[in-house]
């Protein structure tokens, strides 16, 4: 074998070692992204400041969390997982902003039992609130979720107290992808000057409240991009979060905080997208 020739094969061999290395590498990130990456719950905690906020919640805490998607990469003893780390939170409200269950899994008599009971361990010292997402416009949703504690406040204001007779507002909206919203429902209400929250299940419906002065909007939906690559961000967001799809946003006077949900859509894969739920602490100043 010549020169020319050894220096052939030898190129054809290095070749051959770095496509080796990166289906090796793509294959690593792939079985993260499946059976790790999926896993687990982080807490994000973000204090919510503002001059509106009554002197009485101070200090007050609200749990947010959303697309639980039972069936997708969730199962019960994810769920019994999540409802422990919530309540180690010790909340005062918790926020539940849609999506219980993955579209087209077929609950068994068990699992239905199994989420109807841990969600009944939620133990917040108020209430839990909800609207629904697009994927409980069905009646499996709404026989579990009337076996809960959980108040619905679709398309529903509610007068919030704590520690003092100032209270603050939450407004809840219906799932906008199937036709549910009310606007005028809603904001039914006198004005008023009450710190305003308003739960809603795809983000995007911020463009058609961002006159409404509201203080907190809280959604879900996005999964923040779920698959998320350096320098790019997200790689795909649903129908209902193509504008608003971040972790955070603040725009004018609302703070806008998306949870980046527990179960999957689609495909059961994350990347630099951990699930999460989020705590906030109020205060006045």
């Amino acid at each position: 074998m010549n020169k020319k020739e050894k220096e052939t094969k030898e190129t054809k061999e290095n070749k051959s070692h770095i496509f080796i290395y990166i289906l090796l590498i793509i294959g690593l990130i792939i079985i993260y992204s499946r059976y790790i990456a999926t896993t687990g719950i982080q807490i994000k905690e973000y204090s919510v400041i503002n001059n509106k906020i009554p002197e009485n919640f101070k200090g007050f805490k609200v749990v947010h969390f959303s697309d639980l998607k039972y069936g997708s990469t969730t199962d019960q003893k994810y769920l019994k997982k999540l409802v422990n780390k919530i309540n180690e939170l010790n909340p005062d409200i918790i926020i539940f902003t849609g999506d219980l269950i993955t579209s087209n899994y077929k609950l068994t008599d068990n699992d239905k039992k199994s989420i109807i009971e841990n969600l009944n361990k939620l133990d917040p010292k108020i209430d839990i609130y909800s609207i629904r997402g697009d994927n409980d416009i069905n009646e499996t949703y709404n026989s579990i979720i009337t076996q809960t504690k959980i108040i619905e406040i679709n398309n529903l204001n509610k007068l919030i107290y704590y520690k003092g007779d100032t209270p603050i507002m939450l407004i809840g909206l219906d799932d906008s992808i199937n036709g549910n919203q009310s606007l005028d429902m809603a904001f039914n209400y006198e004005e008023n000057n009450y710190y305003k929250i308003l739960i809603t299940h795809e983000p995007d419906t911020y463009e058609k409240i961002k006159d409404k002065n509201i203080d907190l909007f809280l959604a879900g939906h996005s999964l923040n991009g779920q698959v998320r690559l350096p320098f790019i961000g997200s790689v795909y967001t649903p129908t209902g979060a193509k504008k608003y799809y971040d972790s955070k946003y603040k725009i004018d006077n609302t703070e806008i905080y998306i949870s980046n949900g527990l179960g999957t859509s689609k495909i059961p894969y994350r990347l630099n997208n951990r699930p999460s739920i989020n705590l906030y602490r109020f205060y006045n100043n």
